[in-house]
């Protein structure tokens, strides 16, 4: 019987390595689909934390029921629930959450600000005169400095602030009327129950 030789075995270890490697990767995958989770939830580390501090320039022109809209800042969203909305006009699905946001606007219990990410002025003023604008104050953030210190993965993303200035709820994507009612208005319950 003939000798084999001794690099053999060695050889064809080393050309089943990629497809073991391929069946583990897929194996791993497969069971993060399959486990039930909500993929479209992503954990931020900033929930419970303070939020970052704000002091964005303001949107030039930006006006609400007749009056100029202040700049974002701290002192903004102080001592209030306040809801800030990270949108830019260029966004597809901040266009289609615009109109929840604006119906959010009009609850008593709670403030809704804007930070405007990467846009251009005419733009955002554009968008806000064709829309409406639900926003007590807008920042704006051309770099997307703002939105890095937040946390933002993509916009619309929306974070929840109690009055305490910790960040308690965060939304990834865009609000929708279940969204808001299975998670959001959880969450500013839970927040003013907080306060009392």
């Amino acid at each position: 019987m003939p000798e084999q030789p001794k690099g053999k075995g060695r050889r064809v270890l080393i050309a089943l390595l990629p497809l073991l490697l391929f069946f583990g990767l897929a194996g791993v995958f497969l069971m993060q689909l399959t486990s039930g989770r909500d993929r479209s939830i992503i954990p931020s580390a900033l929930i419970g934390k303070p939020a970052p501090t704000l002091a964005l320039q303001l949107l030039d022109g930006a006006v609400k029921n007749g009056q100029p809209v202040p700049a974002l800042t701290s002192e903004a969203i102080a001592g209030k629930l306040t809801l800030v909305n990270v949108w830019a006009s260029w966004c597809v699905p901040c266009r289609q959450e615009h109109p929840i946001i604006l119906g959010l606007s009009t609850d008593d219990r709670l403030t809704v600000v804007g930070i405007n990410y990467k846009d251009k002025n005419d733009a955002a003023l554009a968008f806000l005169g064709e829309l409406g604008n639900p926003f007590s104050a807008i920042g704006v953030d051309p770099k997307g400095a703002a939105a890095i210190d937040w946390g933002v993965y993509g916009i619309p993303e929306s974070f929840l602030v109690g009055p305490d200035g910790t960040i308690v709820y965060k939304h990834v994507g865009p609000f929708d009327e279940a969204s808001v009612r299975a998670e959001l208005l959880p969450a500013i319950e839970k927040a003013l129950a907080q306060k009392k």
